[in-house]
């Protein structure tokens, strides 16, 4: 199982981090082992001192393909979720800063949290599909899929060029402006429309 995940995929997230919007998706990812698993608390990287949340909206591919065409992604996943790309932002910067690839930053083990999925077929019907975090019961996130750079289709078929896709890969599709610095005893929501995907405390 791969997690592909789409960075700057949102104008005003790429403003607020000082990066220029992107031309195309900015494609990196997680190992399996970044997953935090059901039932398993979260705990602060004891490497980083400066560890923020991103909110995003997640596919979970349903079906292999590769070179996939804009107007067939739609048929390659089946469920839509809201997940979390923890960041250790302050070793971010220093590889950034470097010139070095993100991992160590973004793709530890446990920095990808998963909400409940649901039926992709109903969500993809409205037009626009809402998300947001709270962070102690206050909205500090909150997205909304009509300003995504890069659909849900281009996403896929970008990503398919460069890699297979199987099925059971999730992709983490982009987080929008508002992401911030959590710390232990921090209780994180995630929401798709009304409905919580998710709650965490950061031990």
């Amino acid at each position: 199982m791969k997690i592909f995940c789409v960075g700057r995929n949102y104008a005003e997230h790429a403003k607020e981090l000082g990066n220029e919007v992107p031309e195309e998706p900015v494609i990196f990812m997680k190992p399996k082992s970044a997953l935090l698993q059901p039932h398993t608390p979260f705990y602060y990287p004891e490497f980083s001192n400066e560890l923020h949340y991103e909110v995003e909206l997640v596919l979970r591919i349903s079906k292999n393909g590769k070179y996939i065409p804009e107007n067939q992604a739609d048929k390659y996943f089946d469920a839509i979720s809201v997940g979390i790309d923890f960041t250790a932002r302050d070793i971010q910067a220093e590889l950034k800063k470097k010139g070095l690839p993100w991992e160590k930053a973004k793709a530890w083990d446990n920095s990808a949290i998963i909400g409940k999925w649901v039926d992709a077929n109903a969500t993809l019907k409205q037009k626009q599909i809402h998300f947001s975090l709270l962070k102690n019961g206050e909205a500090v996130q909150k997205g909304d899929s009509n300003y995504m750079i890069f659909s849900f289709q281009q996403i896929i078929a970008n990503i398919s060029n460069y890699f297979s896709l199987n099925i059971g890969d999730l992709i983490y599709t982009g987080t929008p402006a508002g992401v911030g610095e959590c710390v232990v005893g921090d209780l994180l929501e995630g929401y798709l429309e009304k409905e919580k995907m998710f709650e965490l405390t950061i031990k």
